[in-house]
């Protein structure tokens, strides 16, 4: 098989390639972004070729023309590693987070392990069961991330290649991410943990993904499933591998980590979680009543419908306080801005409302189609109505879980935030564009709410999940006959939101 070598430039790294193979296939675990799927729709995937040759056909040639890309760039999805190259590849370092929060538990013997498999990112950590200590972490980026940003594109290109290549990258990876958190120890491992989405059970599990790909959206394989390392291929030995159940269509096993994690389910109060990560998950209730939704809120606080969003990678615009006399951004890793994360989306649309730079419907107050906001970093009309409509669903999901509840918004004693970049995301902005009505006392930052009950059900027997399920529902918040109307009132900035 005949190789090329591409090397990948500031980083200094040099792989080899087969000769005539996706680009893309060598540059996703480097971080960069695939949000289309590989159909060179979004752009998010421009590198610049420092030498070599990658040839255009007519398509990726008009792409390059519409995207007002210089002769020296090529979108990634839609090249091919014809000759030795050397790529300047800037989206090399995500941010993921492994979370430290200590819980109780009751001590066991010999090693375990907590996965956090997500869309976009992974989280693994071993714990001593008898101490509940963390002894060693390890993250990375989804290598199913080159198929699609979202839930929807990673499951139209499963539907249209088969499942099999998905599947098999992912337990790949995270076997090697147990191996290397296990290496050179001699304690046995007892057990292992994984929590995700349920489009991620179902292609880790290799289930049915069809009845997740069209409405209602609904599979009959929701429940636990149990392996050994044999059939996964692991060549590694681990009594129990267990892959937690989902609670519905688009909520998974990560919501039923987070709700351990928040011990809501053990109340009596009445408590809100909402995961902002590529979904939008939301879940209210006590220890009699649980109800969840999942809402589309996600994309656009991952920067996937955002024309310069970005992962919280360098060069992410992460946070603004202000844009008046010269613009006051920190950047991740304080290198030149070239694109805006979730929360710095957040807090520029707080900004350009409180400094009068948009109106109570998101209009450009300007008239002009964008808003520069650090060159060259600008939010568009476009992008505006794009968080309109993720802060409108999220505000409805509440809303409609709140309503089925017969709760009033004073009933709420807690609310918890989580997903990938809830430990960042400035409160007070979430107040202000209306995504969250509610008292910043009220609302508590969790982090990696679902790697943190991963590891609490290490400790906890099948009762602790059965119990959580057993009064946990799943609602469909579009067949709520007023889902519309609520939507609608929730677009604008003059009284959106729901004050807790």
């Amino acid at each position: 098989m005949e190789t090329v070598k591409i090397r990948l430039f500031p980083q200094g790294k040099v792989v080899e390639a087969r000769r005539g193979s996706p680009l893309r296939d060598v540059l996703h675990q480097y971080g960069v972004e695939f949000p289309c799927g590989g159909k060179g729709t979004c752009g998010k995937c421009a590198v610049r070729i420092l030498d070599g040759e990658v040839t255009t056909d007519p398509y990726h040639a008009r792409r390059l023309q519409e995207l007002k890309l210089d002769p020296e760039w090529r979108l990634a999805c839609l090249s091919r590693c014809d000759s030795d190259l050397v790529v300047e590849v800037e989206q090399y370092e995500t941010i993921i987070q492994a979370d430290e929060t200590p819980f109780e538990f009751k001590p066991g013997s010999g090693f375990g392990v907590a996965v956090d498999l997500g869309t976009t990112t992974l989280a693994a950590q071993l714990i001593d069961l008898k101490t509940g200590h963390i002894l060693a972490v390890e993250t990375g980026i989804n290598p199913q991330a080159k198929f699609g940003g979202d839930l929807i594109t990673r499951l139209e290109a499963a539907l249209s290649n088969g499942p099999q290549e998905m599947t098999s990258l992912i337990r790949n990876r995270i076997w090697q991410m147990i191996a290397a958190l296990c290496a050179g120890r001699t304690n046995k491992l007892e057990k292992t943990v994984i929590v995700g989405n349920t489009v991620m059970q179902h292609l880790f599990c290799a289930s049915d993904i069809r009845p997740l790909s069209f409405y209602p959206f609904e599979s009959e394989d929701l429940g636990i499933k149990t392996f050994n390392s044999m059939k996964l291929g692991w060549n590694i030995s681990c009594t129990e591998i267990s892959f937690y159940p989902s609670i519905g269509s688009f909520v998974g096993s990560d919501i039923l980590a987070g709700i351990v994690a928040t011990g809501m389910h053990s109340r009596e109060s009445y408590s809100v979680l909402i995961d902002l990560g590529t979904n939008g998950e939301i879940v209210v209730g006590n220890q009699n009543r649980l109800l969840c939704a999942s809402t589309a809120a996600g994309p656009a606080f991952e920067g996937a419908r955002i024309s310069m969003g970005m992962l919280a990678t360098p060069g992410a615009i992460a946070s603004i306080s202000t844009l008046q006399n010269g613009t006051d951004c920190r950047v991740i890793g304080d290198a030149a801005p070239r694109g805006i994360c979730g929360s710095g989306l957040i807090d520029a649309v707080a900004v350009l409302l409180e400094e009068g730079f948009l109106g109570d419907f998101g209009e450009i107050l300007s008239g002009e189609q964008e808003v520069m906001i650090s060159p060259p970093v600008t939010i568009s009309q476009k992008d505006i109505q794009e968080f309109q409509l993720a802060k409108a669903a999220l505000a409805a999901g509440l809303h409609i879980l709140l309503k089925e509840h017969n709760l009033g918004v004073g009933d709420i004693k807690d609310v918890y935030i989580a997903g990938g970049f809830g430990t960042y995301i400035n409160l007070e902005s979430v107040i202000r564009t209306g995504m969250l009505l509610c008292p910043a006392d009220k609302m508590h930052k969790l982090g990696n709410s679902a790697l943190t009950g991963a590891k609490m059900l290490l400790f906890s027997d099948a009762k602790l999940t059965e119990d959580i399920l057993d009064k946990t529902s799943h609602v469909n918040l579009e067949g709520d006959p007023d889902f519309q109307d609520i939507f609608i009132d929730n677009m604008g900035f003059y009284n959106s939101g729901i004050e807790c």
